[in-house]
């Protein structure tokens, strides 16, 4: 579309607020409508306050095959047509509108509160509620012999809580409604109104196993806002440790997943290499998830050649454990009976849908922010994007371990031709009016932090979009048809991050 290609919005690029064109309301939802369906994807959909008893609400799209992004922008009332009924990418991005908001979409399919909280983004002149956070009417399937299955929010072992409502016909799963908000703590507001210090802790917090990634993110919209530059060293060392914690979650995933289905061998080999990769972050920042590492300008730590050289042999000897544990894995027909044909999401539920990440490219859709919008040392040194076809939990399994393998590849070469120069560069303020987008592919999928400075360079709007908040629905769409005892593996397979969806 014209009116979103125009901008000149690239990743962790900033440009004047005013450059994004305002449009009547109507005018916007064609445009986004009309976008998404010329291949155009919603990376993210949100609303702040305006003067008076107004919302102003702010489209970001991306279109992975040329590298682009757009934007664009209206303001709004008390309600406005929604968009969710001719564009589902949507459906969860205007409830979370209506819920910080106080904004009716009108027309929305599926309006429930979200986080189940009260406004924190509404108008100064409003007051209103529009969705009742303590409200919550669960879909149901009426029928004979049908029954309901409610798991969580407390669960049987140590995760995050969230409620799952199965609707089953014996053991076929018909209907699954997830609830979330468990883990709300108001995460945009603090990003908002506390100091830089600070606020840097809170990125560092959005999920407590995507420390660099969302990390990663936050320094990239302040760096760009800032005009401040990362020097070849800095960003060849936020790479090693993106890599490594993408290292260490998916090799855990793997182990989950073989527990899941009850292989202990690979569970136990790979449980304990997840601690291989933990311990590398930690040899890199003095934190096993890699808190105190990511500063803006650059990092706080920088990497000696007698540190570089010992962490490139760890990995090698890495590389052939690694190797004959998955060939064991990947080979037993009993793991691929259990992992083959269950939850799987299409590649047109894909692009309906827009999911990120693992699960996207596990069903054969070719998205990965690295590849399609590349930024700091991605833009030099390529990984290949790793796709599968099925769709399914042996797809999503597989993935991962591609992954694993040309990331491990990536980081022994970064760490044997570490560019010289300074680790850090200097900050300098804020630019005033300005908007920045920056995209990173953490583990699970694409982040997204979108800034608003106001005249005075200040942080107006701070919007965060966790690949988890996109993948939910994946789920979801992923259970009607299996058995309840594969939710489990099911559900780890796509292992989603609750407070990064709650924020």
């Amino acid at each position: 579309m014209k009116e979103l290609s125009e901008l000149g919005l690239r990743n962790r690029r900033a440009v004047p607020m005013r450059e994004v064109r305002e449009e009547p309301i109507e005018r916007f939802r064609d445009t986004v409508i009309q976008s998404v369906a010329d291949g155009w994807r919603l990376v993210t959909l949100f609303g702040m306050p305006e003067s008076g008893d107004t919302t102003r609400l702010l489209a970001i799209l991306a279109d992975d095959a040329r590298g682009q992004l757009g934007a664009a922008t209206t303001v709004v009332g008390e309600s406005y047509p929604a968009l969710t009924p001719d564009c589902a990418q949507a459906e969860a991005f205007e409830r979370e509108i209506a819920e910080q908001c106080a904004v009716l979409p009108v027309g929305h399919p599926w309006l429930k509160p979200l986080r189940r909280h009260a406004p924190d983004h509404r108008p100064a002149g409003r007051s209103n509620v529009v969705l009742d956070p303590g409200a919550y009417s669960f879909f149901r399937i009426d029928g004979e012999e049908v029954h309901e299955v409610a798991v969580g929010p407390v669960h049987a072992g140590i995760i995050e809580p969230a409620h799952f409502r199965f609707q089953a016909h014996g053991e076929e799963i018909l209907f699954l409604e997830i609830m979330l908000g468990y883990q709300h703590r108001g995460v945009e507001r603090l990003l908002e109104t506390v100091n830089p210090g600070r606020a840097l802790l809170v990125a560092e917090s959005i999920a407590g196993d995507t420390v660099i990634g969302h990390t990663g993110a936050y320094c990239g919209a302040m760096e760009a806002l800032a005009r401040s530059r990362k020097t070849p060293r800095a960003q060849s060392i936020r790479g090693i440790a993106l890599e490594l914690e993408r290292l260490a979650n998916h090799v855990g995933d793997l182990g989950a997943i073989a527990g899941d289905v009850a292989y202990q061998p690979a569970a136990a080999f790979f449980g304990r290499m997840r601690g291989e990769y933990l311990n590398l972050l930690m040899t890199l920042s003095g934190n096993r998830y890699g808190r105190g590492l990511v500063r803006p300008g650059g990092v706080g730590f920088d990497l000696p050649a007698a540190m570089a050289s010992e962490m490139r042999g760890r990995l090698e000897r890495l590389v052939a454990e690694q190797n004959q544990v998955a060939e064991l894995m990947f080979g037993s027909a009993s793991v691929q009976g259990r992992l083959e044909g269950i939850g799987v999401v299409s590649a047109e539920q894909c692009m309906e849908r827009g999911f990120v990440g693992p699960v996207a490219r596990a069903c054969d859709v070719v998205r990965d922010v690295r590849h399609d919008h590349p930024y700091g040392i991605f833009r030099f040194a390529h990984i290949p994007v790793s796709i599968a076809r099925a769709g399914d939990v042996y797809a999503r399994t597989f993935v991962r371990w591609l992954e694993i393998k040309r990331s491990l590849e990536f980081v022994i070469d970064q760490l044997a031709a570490l560019p010289r120069g300074e680790a850090r560069a200097s900050m300098g303020s804020l630019r005033p009016d300005e908007l920045v987008v920056a995209l990173q592919e953490g583990w699970r999928g694409e982040i997204a932090h979108v800034v608003i400075t106001d005249g005075t360079g200040a942080i107006r709007r701070y919007k965060v979009t966790d690949p988890s908040f996109h993948n939910w629905t994946a789920v979801a769409v992923a259970l009607p048809g299996n058995q309840i005892s594969d939710f489990p593996v099911c559900n780890k397979s796509f292992n989603l991050s609750y407070a990064g969806h709650d924020l």
